[in-house]
C-alpha cells in the first residue's frame, strides 16, 4: 500500500500496525480531556477507534486483501481478542488471591445482582419492542435488530453469538430470511456497543462524584470486605522467568481451553447452539485460580506486578482498537437514530436499576457496587476506569464475582427474547 503520493510503501499488515498506534496516540489525547472532573480516560481510545473505522476501515480492508480476499475482519478480531486475554488475565491475577474468601462471603448477593441486572435490560428491551413495533415493517427482523441493540447495550458478546444463532435456528428451511435476521442481530448489536462502553465508562466516574464519595474511606470498606490472603510458603520459590511471562502464558493457555467447552443448549429455537465461557471468561477464571494458589508446589505461578500492570493497560488498549474500528465500520452503514437511543436505554436502565439494588438491598459499599455493576454488564473498559477511579485493582474481585453469573443469564436471555418477541 502507498501512502502520501507513494513517498511511502507498507504492507497490509504494517498499515494495521501504523492504525493501532496512531489511534493509540490519538486517544489517550483525548482521554486526556477534562470537563468538570471527568474524563473518556482508555475509552477515548474507543472513540478514536470508532472514527477511524467509520473514514479508514475501507483502506484496511484493501491493505488486508489477499488474492481478493480481504483479511480485515479476521485481522482486528485477532487484534481485539489478543487485547482482551491479556486484560482479564492481569485482573485475574491481581485478584486471585483475595477473590474466593469474597466470593465465598458474598456469593448470593453478587449472583442475585447479575441476574437483576440482566433482567432489568431484558425488559428495557421488551419496552422497545411494544413501543417501536408500529413503526417497523417486519416484526421479526425488528425483535432480532432489538436483540441484538441488547447484546451490544451490555457489551455482550456471548449474548450476540447466541442471538445470531438463534436467529439462524429459527428459520432453518429458509436461509434467505435467516441471513436477514442474522443481519439485524449484527447491525443492532454494532450500533448499541458504542454507548455501552461509553456509558458504562462515564457511569463509574460520574455515581462517586454524585455521592461525593471519600476514596479512601471507599478503599478500607472494600479492603476490610475483601481481606484474606492466600496462606504462606516457608520454602523458597523458584522461577521460571524473572517477569512470570511463564505464569501468564500458562494462565492463558488454560483459560482457552475452558472457554472452549461447550455444554449443548436444547429445545425450540436452542438446537445446535451451547453454552461457553468463551476464551474471556476461561481465561479469567484459570488466572483467578492460579493468582489464589500463588504456586505450584515450589515453583512460582504469580507475574511480577510490573507485567500484569503493564500487560493490563495494553490488552485494554488493544481490545478497544481492535472492537471500535469494526465498530466503527458497522455503525456507519446501519446507523439509525431509534436505533441508537433505544441501545442508550438498553444501557442506562440496567446500570441505574443495579446501583440502587445492590446500595439499597444488598447493602454493598460502594466500589464494591460499582465494581459488581461492571461485572453485571460485562464490560471490561469500565473496570479498567473504575480501577483507575478508585486507586484499587481490588474492586475485581466484586466484577469476577458477577460476571460468570451474567455471562450465563444474557446467553440464556439473548436466545429466549428472540424466540418470544420475533
Amino acid at each position: 500500500m502507498e501512502l502520501f503520493g507513494g513517498v511511502i510503501s507498507v504492507t497490509g499488515i504494517t498499515f494495521l500496525l501504523l492504525s493501532v498506534m496512531a489511534v493509540t496516540a490519538a486517544g489517550y489525547l483525548l482521554g486526556r480531556i477534562r470537563i468538570k472532573g471527568v474524563s473518556l480516560g482508555a475509552a477515548g481510545v474507543f472513540v478514536v477507534a470508532l472514527l477511524f473505522g467509520g473514514f479508514f476501515y475501507r483502506d484496511i480492508s484493501a491493505a488486508l486483501t489477499v488474492s481478493g480476499v480481504s483479511y480485515a475482519t479476521q485481522a482486528l478480531k485477532l487484534v481485539e481478542s489478543i487485547g482482551l486475554v491479556f486484560f482479564v488475565a492481569s485482573v485475574g491475577f491481581i485478584s486471585g488471591p483475595k477473590f474466593f474468601k469474597n466470593l465465598r462471603k458474598n456469593f448470593k448477593s453478587y449472583a442475585l445482582l447479575a441476574v437483576v441486572i440482566i433482567l432489568s435490560g431484558s425488559l428495557a428491551c421488551v419496552l422497545c419492542f411494544f413501543v417501536g413495533r408500529g413503526f417497523e415493517s417486519d416484526r421479526t427482523e425488528f425483535a432480532a435488530m432489538l436483540d441484538g441493540i441488547l447484546s451490544g447495550a451490555l457489551t455482550s458478546t456471548p449474548g450476540f453469538s447466541a442471538a445470531k444463532a438463534t436467529a439462524e435456528n429459527l428459520f432453518t428451511g429458509d436461509p434467505a430470511r435467516a441471513e436477514a435476521c442474522e443481519a439485524a442481530v449484527t447491525a443492532g448489536h454494532g450500533i448499541a456497543y458504542i454507548f455501552g462502553v461509553i456509558g458504562k465508562v462515564l457511569f463509574v466516574q460520574l455515581v462517586p462524584k454524585f455521592a461525593k464519595a471519600d476514596m479512601a474511606e471507599e478503599r478500607k470498606k472494600l479492603v476490610s470486605a475483601d481481606s484474606g490472603e492466600r496462606k504462606p510458603y516457608n520454602g523458597k520459590l523458584l522461577t521460571v522467568d524473572g517477569l512470570g511471562l511463564a505464569a501468564f502464558a500458562l494462565a492463558v493457555g488454560l483459560g482457552i481451553v475452558v472457554g472452549a467447552v461447550r455444554i449443548p443448549l436444547t429445545g425450540r429455537g436452542f438446537d445446535g447452539a451451547a453454552f461457553s465461557l468463551t476464551t474471556t471468561g476461561g481465561t479469567l477464571i484459570a488466572a483467578l485460580v492460579l493468582g489464589h494458589f500463588g504456586r505450584i508446589g515450589p515453583v512460582s505461578i504469580t507475574p511480577s506486578k510490573k507485567l500484569l500492570e503493564t500487560l493490563r493497560e495494553l490488552g485494554l488498549v488493544l481490545f478497544l482498537i481492535g472492537a471500535g474500528i469494526s465498530g466503527g465500520a458497522r455503525f456507519v452503514e446501519y446507523f439509525k437514530a431509534v436505533y441508537f437511543l433505544y441501545g442508550i436505554f438498553m444501557t442506562i436502565v440496567p446500570m441505574i436499576v443495579g446501583y440502587f439494588f445492590a446500595k439499597h438491598v444488598l447493602k454493598l459499599s460502594l466500589l464494591n457496587n460499582l465494581g459488581a455493576i461492571t461485572g453485571g454488564m460485562t464490560s471490561t473498559p469500565a473496570l479498567g476506569t473504575l480501577i483507575e477511579v478508585s486507586g484499587t485493582e481490588e474492586v475485581v474481585s466484586a466484577y469476577a464475582a458477577t460476571y460468570p453469573v451474567s455471562l450465563l443469564t444474557i446467553v440464556f436471555v439473548s436466545q429466549i427474547l428472540l424466540l418470544l418477541l420475533g
